[in-house]
């Protein structure tokens, strides 16, 4: 792909990794246009961005100058889909997501971060400290961060943070100086069948690192590092590593105060500017990360204190005497733990009420008795219809094999089309919604409804 250009098509334009690279193309001036399936509040910003989108199937809507058109698609979109299959069968230049972010990382930096879970906050944060610090960085992000109000930061140095994605082993495509990995717990069983090729690629990714670069990984992640040719150094929330917290104080709503403890000695003093202790150790492995890059301490300070989050990671959306809510984008059982656990945290002694969408029918399949054995730490449970996303129906697959497991009294299982009416008719002391699929669309509904009756 080292060919330049002048049109970039992008099948599959609304994901969140897709637009990204998107409106890294459209920002360098190129002609950008791309298909989704639906509209959202993603492609509705990329077309005011200028970039056009169309929400149905159609071939004509490629651009016909086929020696000058690279053809970008994610692994989200199934083999048969007619724009695709167009697309090879006419002979245009056609690479997945990850090759393309793969082509643009060549020649920077790369700081990259990757796990089954905590990438997408960790490396938004590093993002962050990097900018906030003035030295800019570029930044292809998992989430919209809410410091920016986007999934991608633009900067003259050569340095790129990359939130590096285990499925479809697209992480395979980066080299980088530093890598983080967070956490490689069975996952996107779909694509490696078992747990042990998900540790694989995550231990070829490790070998993927620079010999004069860093692999920071979290302390208890079992993976092979023999062919790891980087120094490894690890990072923990409170337990001693290279990189942890001590003298963790909390603060009023489940924010901290904290010692970052790091192999040159310790930076006492350091707020993070979100709440839940999970987000402290996400912030011990980006400022790992930020350090090991060169970031002076009290500018890694000021950063973490200033960083605002990520939108539907742990995003917490109202907060009074009344009524608390909180959205986050979990959709694997640990995911779910960590949000239940900062939720206790947070609002002590609340009525903890959960609206879960599982996603992927195989996800549900796979880790039916996790969900449920994560989903009873609620007080109630409204569980939704599965989000299928990329695929088709399994027999015998259905949210009621989590919801049968489920060890709550207070539990109901629900079509969306009933959630807003069901939500109308309960009180909640705190509520929270999970998932990966279209629960997106009821955040601001479910927001507006809480906040109209705190007015009353």
């Amino acid at each position: 792909m080292e060919k330049k250009y002048k049109n970039y098509y992008f099948i599959g334009i609304g994901g969140i990794g897709m637009s990204a690279i998107a409106r890294y193309f459209n920002n360098a001036g190129y002609s950008v246009s791309g298909y989704d399936k639906t509209p959202s509040a993603l492609t509705e910003r990329l077309e005011k961005e200028g970039i056009a989108i169309h929400y149905e199937e159609d071939v004509s809507s490629i651009p016909t100058d086929k020696e000058n058109t690279l053809v970008v698609y994610t692994p989200a979109i199934p083999d048969d889909m007619s724009e695709l299959r167009y697309v090879r069968e006419q002979g245009y230049a056609v690479c997945k997501r990850s090759r393309a972010l793969g082509e643009i990382a060549r020649g920077q930096k790369c700081l990259a971060v990757a796990g089954t879970h905590g990438k997408t906050t960790t490396s938004t944060l590093l993002a962050h400290l990097l900018t906030h610090s003035g030295e800019g960085c570029n930044a292809f992000l998992g989430g919209i961060s809410r410091n920016y109000d986007s999934n991608l930061l633009l900067s003259p140095n050569p340095v790129l943070v990359a939130e590096a994605d285990e499925y479809d082993r697209s992480f395979l495509q980066l080299y980088p100086d530093i890598a983080v990995i967070t956490s490689a717990d069975a996952d996107h069983l779909d694509i490696y069948l078992d747990h042990k090729h998900l540790q694989e690629a995550f231990a070829q990714f490790a070998s993927q690192i620079r010999e004069d670069g860093f692999l920071i990984l979290k302390k208890g992640v079992n993976i092979s590092l023999e062919g790891v040719k980087a120094k490894i150094l690890t990072y923990s929330y409170d337990t001693p590593a290279d990189f942890y917290a001590s003298d963790i104080i909390p603060l009023e709503s489940g924010y901290y105060d904290f010692t970052l403890n790091t192999p040159k000695g310790k930076i006492e003093k350091c707020t993070l500017g979100i709440p839940g202790w999970i987000n402290v150790e996400n912030a011990v492995a980006a400022s790992a990360v930020a350090l090991l890059h060169g970031i002076a301490p009290d500018k890694l300070r000021a950063g973490l204190a200033s960083f605002k989050g990520v939108s539907r990671r742990f995003d917490i959306r109202l907060n009074t005497p009344q009524c608390a809510y909180v959205d986050d984008y979990a959709h694997h059982p640990n995911e779910l733990r960590h949000a239940i656990s900062s939720m206790r945290g947070i609002f002590k002694g609340k009525r903890l009420c959960g609206i879960f969408q599982p996603h992927l029918y195989s996800r549900t399949r796979d880790f039916a008795e996790e969900f449920a054995d994560a989903l009873g730490g609620l007080d109630e449970l409204i569980l939704l219809h599965i989000y299928p996303a990329r695929e088709l129906p399994i027999e015998g697959v259905s949210s009621k094999i989590i919801f049968d497991k489920v060890n709550l009294d207070n539990k109901i299982l629900i079509s969306k089309e009933e959630l807003m009416d069901t939500i109308r008719k309960r009180d909640f002391e705190c509520l929270i919604t999970f998932g990966a699929g279209d629960i997106d669309r009821f955040v601001l509904p479910i927001e507006e409804e809480l906040k109209a009756r705190i007015k009353k």
